[in-house]
């Protein structure tokens, strides 16, 4: 269950690269909840859309450094850019762990960090 949790979670993340909401939203459940900590909680489905329309103007440049699966939880480490209306890049560090029910994501925890430099990435830890 934990390698197709991930092949899921792949699939879901190139959706939204494609710059395809539907696509991405199809693979969470109707009664998805995304907490980022210390900042908000989106309830449903339909929360989750209305924020990508206005955070995702284009798609977000995201490089997953490691993905880590155990029974229903798969960890995503990696640092995202997000361009606002205007052009304008902004770097953040995640950790998002999300939780699957039926083969689809029922949860989100995010931790984002705003960064000012990217991240080195690297295997070794």
């Amino acid at each position: 269950m934990s390698e197709n949790n991930k092949a899921i979670l792949e699939a879901a993340n190139a959706a939204i690269a494609e710059g395809n909401h539907e696509g991405f939203l199809s693979f969470c459940t109707d009664d998805t909840k995304w907490i980022f900590l210390g900042d908000k909680i989106l309830n449903g489905k339909e929360a989750v859309r209305q924020w990508m329309a206005t955070k995702y103007v284009e798609p977000p440049l995201n490089i997953v450094t490691n993905l880590i699966a155990e029974g229903d939880f798969v960890m995503a480490l990696g640092d995202l850019t997000i361009k606002d209306k205007d052009g304008k890049g902004t770097d953040y560090s995640y950790c998002d762990i999300w939780r699957f029910r039926g083969g689809k994501m029922v949860e989100l925890r995010a931790f984002v960090i705003k960064t000012e430099v990217k991240a080195e990435t690297s295997s070794a830890v």
